[in-house]
């Protein structure tokens, strides 16, 4: 009987909403945390163009390109045995034209061993969903805030607090559905919103401060484990607070280095 953990497909989570089983998610953008969030039993892990900020140091996903995404898409990929990847479309890699999205998902499979990608928007975005589907491009939509348009919209506020805006999510949430993504991630949107927007669909949603019941979460690693500090979003919550933790590992060995106490005799040749 082979020790090989069961491998997460896009109809592993399409089966797992079907039977309530909720889906665990979290970012990866290496070898190192992917291989770690896998052997710990996460479903999804989603290279996200959260590296612009959490990684490259960035005010916003916008600068972030496709060669650098496909880069950290293999390096997450190598690392990860059971986890479904995911891998995020960046800013004007797919809005110019649907073959450009072709191109550019293709990439994302092809060069970053990706087994699906995510793409923001909603009606205006379902044919070039349709196209990648029909390519045979697992595609995960994403509504509610969506960070790439943070210059249009002006703010990180919470989408979906009226009926109007909530109606408009809905009606994406379907059109995506409809074109053939296989899961949408909610962000940012009030929890009776997330409910409404999960039983609209058949399809799995993800939330990230979408409330508790959508059918499953998805959080930023660095925020989860306490490693970026510059902001805490009201719907983190920091299960370990490592950025201390290491701060403070690191000024012991820097102590022992300068008192000649390390290395020591269990540590030298």
């Amino acid at each position: 009987m082979s020790d090989k953990p069961s491998k997460v497909t896009t109809a592993t989570l399409r089966a797992m909403k079907a039977q309530q089983r909720r889906i665990t998610a979290l970012t990866a953008y290496d070898h190192l945390f992917a291989g770690l969030l896998d052997e710990a039993g996460v479903d999804v892990l989603l290279v996200g163009d959260s590296v612009a900020t959490v990684v490259q140091g960035r005010d916003t996903t916008v600068p972030v390109t496709m060669d650098q995404m496909v880069y950290h898409c293999e390096l997450v990929a190598r690392g990860a045995r059971r986890a479904l990847v995911v891998g995020d479309l960046p800013f004007l890699s797919y809005q110019v034209s649907i073959e450009d999205a072709l191109r550019n998902a293709g990439r994302m499979l092809k060069e970053g061993l990706a087994e699906a990608v995510k793409l923001e928007g909603g009606v205006e975005f379902a044919p070039t969903v349709q196209r990648l589907v029909q390519a045979g491009i697992p595609v995960m939509g994403h509504l509610g805030l969506t960070p790439q348009s943070i210059h249009q919209f002006g703010s990180y506020r919470a989408r979906g607090q009226d009926d109007a805006e909530r109606q408009r999510l809905i009606d994406d949430a379907r059109a995506l559905e409809q074109a053939g993504a296989f899961a949408i991630v909610l962000e940012k949107v009030p929890a009776d919103c997330g409910r409404a927007v999960t039983a609209a669909v058949g399809v799995p949603t993800i939330g990230i401060g979408a409330g508790p019941h959508t059918d499953g979460q998805i959080l930023v690693t660095p925020d989860l484990l306490g490693l970026f500090t510059k902001f805490r979003p009201r719907f983190v919550r920091r299960y370990r607070e490592l950025a201390k933790d290491i701060g403070e590992a690191v000024r012991s060995y820097c102590q022992d280095v300068q008192q000649g106490t390390f290395p020591g005799p269990d540590e030298s040749y």
